[in-house]
This record gives C-alpha cells, structure tokens and sequence, in this order.
C-alpha cells in the first residue's frame, strides 16, 4: 500500500477519517459488550 501524501490537507483528512471509523468501531464495541452484560443480568 502506497500512501503518499502530497499536502498537509491529504493527509489530515485521511488521519480524520481513521479517526471516526475507529470512534464509530469503539461505540458498536461498547454497545454490544453493555448489551451482552445486560442480556446475563436477566436472572
């Protein structure tokens, strides 16, 4: 893979959009692990 960055505005924007998909993967994560604790928490 060969990512080459010819301004500062390319690759800001890639490290932004690494950066949400990560915030958004950590939120599903979150939620399904809370959702799995609750679902056991049933007794």
């Amino acid at each position: 893979m060969d990512t080459i960055f010819y301004t500062l505005q390319d690759f800001m924007l890639h490290t932004k959009s690494i950066t949400y998909l990560l915030m958004g993967l950590s939120l599903f994560a979150i939620l399904a692990y809370a959702g799995f604790l609750m679902e056991r928490d049933d007794d």
